[in-house]
């Protein structure tokens, strides 16, 4: 590579990182990182406990971003000046060690780019993910319980953390549905693509004829809005159910109806909370997550959209996938939304869903 080209190549990863910063809005998030570090620092900060995680939260994802951006525009403006220094010097040697930082800053820059593609209001927050096992009996329940397991992993890929906040298992096999909270800087923007019917083809490990089968599961994502969101709920509006617990949580969980069921009646909206140990605790959590239901269906409203959420969801059933799963007669994962494909599907099963996610954000770019 020639010292000149080498120069405007170093330029132009130089305005592309520039045109990124603002896109990304940088200076903004350095602000809001002091904001968050002045209430960080007042002295009954911990008073509220689960406000305060959640802008420790939120203050430490800030300042990974901030420096990670600030670290490549720094050193590629560096670069650059060690570039021009060089086109003087002539320096053989120094220009291969440029040439190698400038392919190394263009990698990462690479990676960076890929969160240009969240350009949605609330790609950046957590994630409520539900799954929900639709038509094949048995094998539905089993399919669900799959899906379950390949967003723990993908999550766990991602460095998310998750809980899982309501889970019903199924009859035989498998799991009927579970409710996961997904923590995470971007972690509603990774998930929202999962959104819809997914559809298993494979010979059935249930069927003593091992004849192939067809099985559905919906998948359900949100994004855990702030608390401050202004949603107004009257308390007429709601049916408040209390039970115990089914999952694990100890002898103190099961035996007390510490478990939480909230129905929103003008929208017919379910939240269930079970996995706190008192009943305040899962009726603060199932509020959150119906103030968040409740806040996304507005802004579908005020788009003209006609999706429903959770209580009138699409059916799991034939012909509304937006994802197959075939185990036989051949292997192979296909998006119908966006044409991407991956011929490994133990890969995908296991959390790689990385080209999925990248192809959906992609096409809703475009």
């Amino acid at each position: 590579m020639k010292e000149s080209e080498l120069i405007v190549n170093i330029k132009e990863l130089q305005r592309k990182i520039r045109e990124s910063w603002g896109i990304l809005e940088i200076e903004k998030k350095i602000t809001e990182l002091k904001d968050l570090e002045t209430q960080m620092g007042a002295k009954d900060f911990w008073q509220d406990q689960n406000k305060a995680k959640s802008i420790s939260q939120k203050a430490s994802e800030r300042k990974i971003e901030i420096e990670v951006w600030q670290k490549i525009k720094k050193e590629v403006e560096d670069l650059l000046e060690m570039a021009q220094m060089d086109a003087k010097d002539q320096s053989v040697n120094l220009r291969e060690d440029i040439e190698k930082k400038y392919s190394e800053l263009e990698k990462q820059f690479g990676n960076l780019e890929f969160f240009l593609l969240f350009s949605g209001a609330h790609d950046k927050e957590n994630a409520i993910l539900a799954i929900h096992a639709g038509t094949g009996g048995v094998d539905a329940m089993d399919w669900a319980e799959m899906l379950l397991r390949m967003y723990l992993r993908y999550c766990d890929q991602k460095g998310f953390k998750t809980e899982i906040i309501d889970k019903v298992p199924g009859s035989e096999a498998g799991i009927k549905s579970v409710v996961i909270e997904v923590r995470g800087s971007y972690a509603f923007g990774n998930l929202k693509s999962e959104h819809g019917v997914h559809r298993l083809v494979r010979i059935s490990p249930y069927d003593a004829e091992s004849m192939r089968h067809t099985s559905f599961a919906l998948v359900e994502v949100i994004p855990e809005i702030e608390d401050d969101i202004k949603i107004e709920i009257k308390p007429e509006d709601l049916k408040i159910d209390t039970f115990r617990a089914s999952g694990h949580g100890g002898q103190n969980v099961q035996k007390t109806e510490s478990a939480v069921r909230i129905t929103h009646l003008p929208t017919k909206i379910v939240v269930t909370c079970q996995t706190e140990r008192s009943q305040a605790q899962n009726k603060e959590r199932a509020l959150k997550i119906l103030k968040s239901k409740l806040q996304l269906l507005e802004e579908v409203k005020k788009e003209d959209e006609k999706k429903q959420l959770r209580g009138e969801y699409t059916e799991a059933v034939w012909g509304n996938q937006i994802r197959s799963y075939v185990l036989q007669p051949y292997h192979l994962v296909k998006d119908h939304r966006t044409e991407y494909e991956e011929s490994d599907v133990d890969a995908v099963l296991d959390g790689k869903l990385n080209g999925f996610v990248e192809a959906y954000l992609k096409m809703k770019v475009i």
